[in-house]
């Protein structure tokens, strides 16, 4: 009896919690609602724009213009902010014995920065069993020199007579995993204290149908020049945020190959990295094919190098936008299967369009603008701006929560940001479209490490 009370009151509080408790499924319909409903709000106010370009051109022209304008990219920022203000990131269990964890490490011509991540890995201080294999994948460089040097007692050095590409080296090294678990690491990425821990850890706590753990990748390189400082704020805030929201529904779309977690038997059973431009989009969508999870961990932080020109950069994004491409050739079931992740599946469906549609019709449309001819970027577009604000500043909040509680202090680039904010999309979007066309038309393919 002299307990009675106290019990009765932690199971209200028990109850109280529970009935304050939205499942996943209760947050995606809201966020899914919410989102609808600001697409409909943006059609009927961009009813008066779309009517005046079908005037001056034809409704068959002026509908899909004005909707990958303003429309779609409304949505998806809707959906963006409602589901960021619903995501509450789950607690990590305790553990109490850490897995084993083969790493590999795909390294072509990397000599200025291989030794740095091995360095990165020999602070981790990882409590469990760590295996390092660093796959050179036929590097013409010193990056093998570099390697003779040290000799760090989990380390394995793979020497490949010739190139192989990323993928060809990282399956060679998946043949000699001895672990449950392989983590992939980029040979110009420095991993910030206690990633492996926190990868795993994450990993460890996830639903039981996780296979695979995204990692976040920030840039080392981002004080560099203009190229680095605009490229820093994407990967501060779009691909964190997107791929924070899309592991809250329970498919992160890409594990990339810069550093993620996965099952080793996965590995094995998907047939290891495809040959192609994409391979790690492609086996994550293999993975999801399969019917597994894939998560995100937004505390596990590894800073690698990004591209330093305009040109890399392009390559790049053309490289990511054939991997897409890629992806949808081998995977397009998953536009059909009944999953919350099957809406990104679509919205990653829609990134063609939208970037043809921003390319062909926005970017002209703005030097348009310039001569007093509001066509195609006109007052009306300003519809965008306000859920694309809120989407800026709720990434940016969340984003210097994270790195405060990691010890990390978010640094100042206001000119970075306004580049990107204004520019970014006009160099992007038309290098994923001649990604889009390369793909479609199969073109060469050039291999890249990134």
């Amino acid at each position: 009896m002299d307990h009675a009370g106290p019990t009765n009151a932690i199971d209200g509080e028990s109850r109280q919690e529970r009935r304050r408790y939205l499942s996943v499924r209760a947050k995606f319909t809201i966020t899914l609602v919410v989102a609808l409903a600001w697409m409909l709000f943006s059609l009927l106010m961009a009813q008066r724009w779309i009517d005046e370009l079908s005037r001056l051109t034809w409704p068959w022209l002026a509908w899909p213009t004005v909707v990958g304008i303003a429309v779609l990219p409304g949505f998806m920022n809707a959906f963006l902010v409602t589901g960021l203000l619903l995501d509450r990131r789950p607690v990590r269990a305790a553990i109490d014995n850490f897995p084993g964890i083969t790493i590999l490490v795909a390294a072509y011509n990397e000599q200025d920065s291989i030794l740095s991540t091995l360095e990165s890995l020999d602070k981790q201080d990882y409590p469990g069993a760590m295996q390092v294999l660093v796959i050179n994948d036929g590097s013409t460089d010193g990056t093998m020199e570099r390697l003779r040097t040290v000799s760090y007692p989990w380390l394995q050095v793979l020497d490949l007579e010739r190139n192989r590409g990323k993928a060809g080296a990282l399956n060679e090294g998946l043949k000699l995993a001895r672990h449950a678990y392989t983590i992939t690491l980029d040979g110009d990425s420095y991993l910030y204290r206690n990633a492996l821990r926190n990868l795993v850890g994450r990993f460890l706590s996830d639903p039981p149908n996780t296979a695979a753990v995204a990692g976040c990748v920030l840039l080392r390189n981002s004080r560099l020049n203009m190229v680095t400082k605009m490229q820093e704020w994407d990967y501060f805030h779009g691909i964190a945020a997107i791929k924070r929201l899309q592991s809250l529904f329970q498919g992160t779309l890409v594990a990339q190959g810069a550093f993620s977690l996965y099952r080793t038997d996965v590995l094995g059973e998907v047939g290891g990295w495809p040959e192609c431009v994409g391979e790690d989009i492609v086996l994550t969508w293999s993975i999801l094919d399969r019917g597994d999870r894939v998560g995100y961990c937004e505390d596990a932080i590894t800073f690698t190098n990004a591209p330093t020109t305009f040109r890399q950069f392009i390559r790049q994004r053309q490289r990511w936008s054939r991997g897409l491409i890629e992806a949808f050739k081998l995977h397009w079931r998953l536009l059909f299967r009944a999953r919350m992740i099957t809406l990104f599946i679509w919205w990653n469906l829609l990134f063609p369009y939208m970037d043809a549609v921003y390319t062909l019709g926005f970017i002209p449309g703005v030097f348009l603008a310039l001569f007093g001819y509001y066509w195609l970027a006109g007052p009306m577009t300003l519809l965008v701006l306000p859920m694309a604000f809120v989407v800026n500043y709720l990434m940016y909040s969340i984003q210097s929560r994270m790195f405060r509680s990691q010890g990390l202090k978010v640094r100042r680039n206001p000119v970075g940001f306004v580049v990107y904010a204004l520019f970014y999309g006009m160099v992007l979007q038309p290098g994923c479209v001649l990604g889009y066309v390369s793909e479609l038309l199969n073109l060469r393919k050039h291999w890249g490490t990134k």
